[in-house]
């Protein structure tokens, strides 16, 4: 995996108020670079390793702390896990705010295990849920909480580092099986 090592994080935009990336209101924090290129990415925008703006962790979180009706944050793409060293201290503050992480990545949790990153390893720690696997065309569906090819899964991160292996989330709210996001 190639990595933007920075202290900076490179924000290829910011959603202050999403419904769509977690249950309740979240800001999506959308990460700039990703080596990828599935076709019908939805964000093409993000692909360029070199694109976006730089951020370090206290500005993003100033962000957040100005919005108390937030329950959650999400990373998503671009590729997460390509900035995830400077996206630790961020993390960090995230669980010290109270507010729960997910991360969208095109990495499988299997893949990300084997890479044996330590700085991978310990964004993972932080978060509540994964949602892995790359975005494909053939297996596309707009029927899926939170996903956008029937291929990924969302994932307990907690019990899946526990475990060793990955363990989907069951919680209604993720899964869909609630009317209530």
């Amino acid at each position: 995996m190639s990595s933007t090592m920075s202290s900076k994080i490179r924000v290829a935009g910011i959603v202050n108020d999403s419904i769509t990336d977690g249950p309740g209101l979240r800001l999506t924090l959308f990460m700039q670079g990703c080596e990828r290129n599935c076709p019908g990415c939805h964000n093409e925008s993000a692909l360029p390793l070199d694109g976006g703006n730089l951020y370090d962790a206290q500005e993003i979180m100033d962000i957040i702390r100005k919005n108390p009706m937030l329950s959650g944050v999400t990373f998503s793409g671009g590729e997460p896990m390509l900035q995830a060293e400077a996206l630790l201290p961020l993390a960090c503050m995230i669980n010290e705010a109270g507010l729960d992480l997910a991360i969208y990545t095109g990495f499988t949790f299997e893949e990300l295990l084997n890479q044996g990153n330590v700085s991978v390893m310990e964004l993972l720690t932080y978060a509540q849920i994964l949602i892995d696997g790359p975005f494909i065309l053939e297996k596309r569906s707009l029927n899926l909480s939170f996903r956008g090819s029937s291929n990924q899964r969302i994932l307990n991160m907690k019990e899946s580092l526990r475990q060793g292996k990955a363990v989907e989330e069951l919680s209604p709210v993720w899964t869909g099986e609630s009317d209530i996001r």
